[in-house]
Parts: structure tokens; sequence; C-alpha cells
């Protein structure tokens, strides 16, 4: 298997050229993003990405974790690197220092999330959501939970999860059943049986703070009953300390398609205890603090394996040889060409690095829309950036993990017979990123969110900031011909097929639901590939600039430029063919009887 390589460079490029973090003065932290700083912050996370973590990724994809009374066991090397991560401060970069924290920008925390998530992603998850239960607890906790729990978090010293789905319910929480009943001193007695929780017995830390949905005793039917509580899985002392065992346990650890060396388990509850997050019935506004964290990170997820896939292919067409040229060969001296020479593989790893590279532009400007609705001064301006990033999440999370799904599908296609056979390592990455399109919302629920709740939120605010934004970049490019024919005449035919099908949306759709239904999982791709387009062409007059200043990084901004106009060419007119879609409205689709299938 080809060793990981960080995209140091990329990561620059995308940082400081073309989202010039370090000039947004208005959000706060941003000024500090120093090159120098995130230079050395990214080379230390890409030091560790590739030889701590990498190494693990192989090693956890043979693991067959097991269950000894009551204890997930992991490996040695698991804790080598788990502890290596929180003694060096990974564990809270982006945490608020008055938990022990660094306070670093989300942006930062995203860079790094993508190599060390690309290296190893099953491992990665261990410490991977303790994120977003941070955050839960830090904007819906009571002072005594954050006091309590977020310093420990944030050191790595517990982890947590987050409890959603039960064996007759994952999407429709209307249907859960675990219930919470008060036990008189402000906490709860939790019973019921949570499933799919990654990460949720494990020996990696000393305590695990169950983040679970549950209806109280005697609340509201449906979602309006449900509320959040922490469980932890030692009930901690005043002072942080643990005291006893929670009235909790690991029944089952799922076997899973992928993802092996992260422990998927069935969690039942029997009368354990747990304090309450937010208020009482308000459950699913404290859990979706999270969920759109987690969300995003899953897009990350899915972007990594793309990216991881498409390096490990990469080295292999430079190094296979089979067959020649057919426009004669092009090493006579060798016995065959390598596989570089063909135009089919050249597609597919044009579609993957045009795609990882935009990709990683499209989510760190996500990530800069996090910050500046929690850091940017203007109140205004963080109204519009939290109005932007609702829109954007959808997007990020189901364009991001199908696409990358799809990349890392290709790349196994260039091993060819090689790539169906374990010791190459080139499997693991499309069963490792097929979860990715599944949990956290699976993506069909994704775009009904996209079309059904973002779209029409505040009147279409977030979708007209977008469609504006997108307006004034071609407006203040429009003087360059050469990057006019190349990428705003592109990205400007993508934006329309996008207005389009936001017509035929509001034409249709109110009259028959489904026929805006029926487009939904079509306008979400159709809407990547206009983000896409957008920060290929942001890209595109970064690098032109760059080249007419005189740089002495020709190869790379030409690579850019090659590369972006690549995506433009070959995969942004599909905003055509999914508009075409879209406007055949469900008719299609429903035709059939039920029992005609």
């Amino acid at each position: 298997m080809a060793d990981y390589a960080p995209p140091l460079r990329d990561l620059r490029f995308a940082l400081h050229e073309v989202l010039r973090t370090q000039d947004q003065g208005s959000v706060a932290g941003y000024p500090d993003l120093t090159e120098d700083l995130t230079g050395a912050v990214l080379e230390e996370a890409g030091k560790i990405a590739r030889d701590l973590l990498a190494p693990l990724n192989v090693e956890s994809d043979h693991l067959h974790l097991k269950l000894e009374n009551g204890v997930v066991r992991t490996p040695e090397s698991f804790k080598t690197a788990f502890n290596a991560l929180r003694e060096g401060g990974w564990t809270g970069l982006d945490c608020a220092e008055e938990y022990g924290g660094q306070g670093m920008p989300y942006v930062l925390n995203s860079a790094v999330g993508e190599m060390q998530s690309a290296a190893a992603m099953a491992f990665m998850m261990y410490p991977g959501l303790s994120h977003g239960v941070y955050s839960a607890i830090s904007v819906h906790g009571s002072e005594e939970l954050k006091n309590l729990y977020l310093p420990k978090i944030v050191s790595g010293e517990w982890t947590g999860t987050m409890n959603l789905t039960e064996p007759h319910c994952g999407t429709d929480l209307a249907l859960l059943r675990t219930k919470a009943e008060p036990n008189g001193d402000g906490s709860y007695k939790i019973s019921g049986q949570k499933i799919f929780i990654s990460a949720g017995e494990h020996d990696l830390a000393e305590n695990i703070a169950h983040l679970v949905l549950a209806r109280i005793v005697g609340g509201p039917e449906g979602v309006k009953g449900i509320s959040l509580f922490v469980v932890p899985k030692f009930i901690p002392k005043a002072d942080g300390s643990l005291g006893a065992r929670n009235s909790l346990a690991c029944g089952k650890l799922e076997e899973k398609m992928g993802i092996h060396g992260n422990s998927t388990c069935v969690m039942n509850y029997d009368e354990a205890t747990g304090w309450l997050v937010g208020a009482e019935h308000k459950g699913l506004n404290a859990m979706f603090t999270m969920m759109n964290e987690a969300r995003l990170m899953v897009g990350m997820q899915g972007l990594s394996q793309g990216v991881a896939a498409y390096q490990h292919a990469l080295a292999y067409a430079k190094d296979r040889r089979q067959g020649r040229a057919l426009t004669g060969p092009v090493e006579p001296d060798k016995p065959a060409d390598t596989l570089m020479v063909h135009p089919d593989v050249r597609r597919m790893l044009m579609e993957a690095k045009s795609f990882v590279e935009g990709g990683r532009l499209f989510f760190l400007w996500a990530a800069t829309l996090i910050d500046a609705e929690k850091r940017h001064e203007d109140p205004v301006e963080r109204e519009k950036a939290g109005l932007l990033i609702a829109l954007l999440t959808p997007v990020v999370k189901g364009f991001l993990t199908d696409k990358g799904f799809e990349t890392a599908v290709d790349m196994q296609q260039i091993f060819g017979g090689h790539g169906y056979i374990e010791e190459t390592g080139a499997s693991q990455f499309v069963r490792d990123a097929r979860i990715a399109m599944i949990y956290e919302g699976a993506n069909g629920v994704q775009a009904l969110d996209l079309i059904g709740r973002k779209l029409p939120q505040k009147g279409g605010a977030a979708m007209q900031a977008l469609i504006g934004e997108i307006k004034a970049f071609l407006k203040a490019n429009e003087g360059d011909e050469e990057l006019k024919a190349q990428f705003l005449d592109p990205l400007k035919a993508a934006s329309k097929d996008m207005q389009e099908a936001l017509m035929f949306f509001l034409e249709k759709g109110m009259k028959n639901p489904n026929d805006a239904a029926a487009g939904s999982t079509d306008f979400l791709h159709l809407m990547g590939h206009v983000c896409l387009a957008y920060v290929w062409a942001r890209a595109a007059v970064v690098a032109k600039a760059a080249l007419a200043a005189g740089t002495d990084e020709r190869a790379f901004y030409e690579t850019k430029l090659a590369t972006g106009r690549y995506y433009m060419q070959r995969q942004a007119p599909e905003t055509a063919f999914r508009l075409a879609r879209i406007k055949t409205g469900s008719a299609p689709l429903m035709a059939l009887a039920d029992d005609a299938f």
C-alpha cells in the first residue's frame, strides 16, 4: 500500500490563497492564522497522520474487536496513537481555552481532521464524536455540566458518543421508546436500547459520556416529547474523579462492511443515571447542534477516503506496466508502458483529482462559515453565515460522501483484478467510505432536508445569498476573457441550471410534493457541482494572478488551472443532466403499483 502523503501545499493554498483566512480581521482568531502558525500546525499534524495514524489503517481493517466482560479491548497501537493525540492537544484544538482547549478556529481543526481521517478513518472515530458532545454540552448544558464534562472531553481523558437510533426507528425519531424517569434529585433513570453507536464502548479513555435521546415519562408524544441526557459510563464525582459504574452496557458489537477498527455497539440502558442537557422536551434542538457538526465531519470523511484512495491508485498507475500507448510506445526500452498512458485511466485519475481538490476547497469554505457564525464581530454577518452553512450542510454531507465513495470505487478499478484482492488495500477505501453515505442521516434524507427545510428557510434567504455571492464573483471577474471562457461561463451555466430547478420546485412542488421529492437527490448533486464549480473558479483567479506575478511555483499553479479546467469541462456540465431528471417530476417514479415491482 502506498504511503499516505499529507496534502500540505494544497491546504496552504486553500487556507491562505483562496479563502485568505489571515485577512478576515472581523472573525475572531483569523488574524492569528498566519502562514507560519498554520504551517507549523499542519506540518506537525501531517507527520502524525503519516507516521503514526496511517500505519493503523491496515491493522484496523483486519481487527476483529471482541467484547470481553463488558469491555471492548483495542490493540496497544491504538492506545499509543490515542495518547499521542491527547498529549499533543489535538483533541481540543478548537475548543475553548477556559476548558483547556487551544481556542483555534474551526477551519484549522477541519484541515487537520481531513489528514487524520484520510490516514485512519476508523481509528479517528474514537475521538471524533467527542467534539460533537463538547459542542452540544457547551451550547445547551448547565454550567455544572459544562464544568464537569468539558475539561475532561477537551483533554481526551473522556470521549463521547451520540445515541439516537433504536432497533425500530432511525430517521423517524417520533417512534423513539427509550424512556427517562425523574429520580427527584435532578437526575433521571434512563432505560432503553440504542443501536449503531460508534465508539460506544472501548478502553482508550477512562470514561465515555453518552448523549442519549429519551422520552420523559408523561411527556408529549412524537418528537415534541424528546429530551437529551448525558449518561456517563462511570458516574463522575463533583471533582471530576470517577465514581460508580453506571447501569449501562454494550450488549453486542456489530459486524460491519467496513470501519472494522471502530467499535459499533448496541447499547443497553437499564435505569442508568443521566442528566438533562437543555430544556425538557427540547432534546432535538440540543442534539441537532451535535448532528449538524457530525454531518460536516462525515462529509469530510467521504472526502478523505477519496483523497486516500486517489493517492493509493496514483502510485499504482505510475508503477504498473500494462500495454502500450495508442499513439506509440512512450518507453520503448521497457516491456510495456505504465497505466498512465491510457486515456481511460487518466479519466478516472482526473475525475478523482479534480473532485478531491475542489471538495477540499468546498469543505474548508464551509468551515469558515461555521467560524463566521460563531466568531464574526457583526451580528448581521453571523446570521448570514448561519443561514448559508445551514443550507450547505446537507450538500457537504451528501455530495462529498456520494462522490467520495464513487472516487474510491474508480480508484479500485485502476488496480484491475488486484483491486479485488485484499492485500492491495484498495477495497478498504471503498468499504470504509460506504458508511459515510448512510450514517448521520442517510443521503436521501439529506436531500429531502435540503429541499424541504433548507431552501424555504426564512423565505429562501440562504439560497438568495448563495446566488448573490456567485453573481457578484462573476461580475467582479468578467473582464478576464480567458477566465470567463474557461471558468466563469461554465459556473454561470451551472448556476442557471440550479435556479431553473428551484423554479420547477416552486411551480410543481407546491401542488404535488412528490414532484419535488423525486428530484431531491438530483438537486443535491446539482447544487454540489455548482459549489465545486464556484470554488474552482475562485482558485483559478488566484492561480492566474500568481502566474502573472512571476511565481517560482509555476508548475503548482499551472496544474491547478489544468485540474480546474477539467472539472469545468467534464464534471460541472452534469448540472444539465440533473436538471433534466428533476423536470420529469414524480410520474416516472410513481408509475408502477407496488406489486408490479
